[in-house]
């Protein structure tokens, strides 16, 4: 099979690249190398056979038409998104444009594409659409979100993900075009740009400096390593049932305070420092609209396509830990190029 994958130089996006290119389908990488995107996380397969690298932005109509007629994929896999709830706060209107924007011109384009297929190719096409469980909001002390979970998106980056989970839908619906979509929790691993909470902890540790925590710490997640998560996305690709939605979760929920602590525990094992990691947190004021509690109930996509996560929270913190260590020069030429994990999300003025 061949897959156009979006956002294939971003942390999940690569995973599934690797992932795919391992599993024998041909792979056109199509990312816009945003500040977050590293064609290093790609490195391991970028002079495979059947890899191909596009740079272009998906609200390029014009480019994606291009695209879709010289490389002619059996199938999209769309992960290209601005996804930095902090990020989101302050420039919103980003968050739109690509999330929004980005995925109704990447339907157009698949969709006429698809339109001018043979029968057979046609009849195999699909468009698997990649988001996030913060489209259906916060959850209470118990539960968790199933297929069935009404959207209640509550910051501007989840409203511009459940905006493009629509459309998806609505694409599906009213032109036929075969899709799927995914809701994942959240994701974790190897070469991940550090402003997402495990990276910032790891790689400010190993700096010295302080742990941000926002509020108490006690918000609730549920984690699901960036393999696992590879593997689920093109067994739903390729077997998923045409127009559902599947969760994807990892079966693994716990307070952020909880993990910041696995990992300086982690930290004081491999990169020990003066005095022990956990020292350095430090609580900070919390972001507006941080949803409390996210829990994922994958049930149906194990009992339809067999999958199961395969990695324990604590044998994935110590691997992503041991690879940060050992990966240096991967985050210090990230922090080269002036980027610096501080926690941000407090609403400016």
């Amino acid at each position: 099979m061949k897959i156009l994958i979006t956002g294939g130089a971003g942390f999940i996006g690569s995973a599934v690249v690797r992932r795919a290119i391992a599993q024998g389908h041909e792979v056109v990488n199509l990312d816009v190398l945003t500040y977050s995107a590293n064609l290093d996380n790609v490195a391991s397969v970028a002079d495979a056979p059947g890899y191909a690298f596009e740079e272009a932005d998906i609200c390029d109509a014009a480019k994606m038409a291009d695209i879709f007629a010289r490389h002619r994929p059996d199938a999209v896999m769309h992960l290209a998104a601005e996804s930095h709830n902090d990020r989101a706060i302050d420039g919103p209107l980003d968050f739109v444009r690509t999330n929004v924007t980005g995925t109704a011109v990447l339907l157009e384009a698949a969709r006429a594409y698809w339109n001018g297929l043979a029968p057979e190719a046609k009849a195999a096409f699909r468009f698997h659409h990649v988001s996030t469980d913060e489209v259906f909001g916060a959850l209470g002390e118990d539960g968790a979100f199933t297929e069935e979970t009404p959207y209640d998106p509550n910051s501007p980056y989840s409203a511009s993900k459940a905006g493009a989970d629509h459309l998806v839908r609505a694409w599906g619906r009213t032109y036929g075009l075969p899709v799927v979509i995914t809701n994942c929790a959240n994701n974790y691993g190897p070469f991940q740009f550090p402003e997402k909470l495990i990276p910032t902890v790891v790689v400010r540790a190993m700096e010295g400096k302080t742990i941000p925590v926002y509020g108490d710490g006690r918000q609730v997640r549920d984690w699901l390593h960036v393999d696992d998560h590879a593997e689920a996305l093109l067994l739903v690709l390729q077997k998923g049932r045409l127009g559902e939605t599947y969760c994807i979760g990892g079966d693994s929920t716990h307070r952020n305070l909880e993990v910041i602590q696995m990992l300086c525990a982690e930290l004081d094992r491999l990169a020990p420092a003066n005095t022990p990691h956990a020292d350095k947190i430090t609580f900070v004021a919390d972001r507006p609209g941080h949803d409390f509690r996210y829990s994922i109930d994958a049930a149906k996509l194990k009992a339809e396509l067999g999958w199961e996560p395969a990695t324990p929270l604590s044998e994935g913190l110590a691997q992503t830990v041991a690879w940060y260590v050992e990966n240096r020069d991967w985050w210090q030429a990230i922090r080269d190029k002036g980027f610096h994990s501080e926690r941000l999300g407090l609403a400016k003025g």
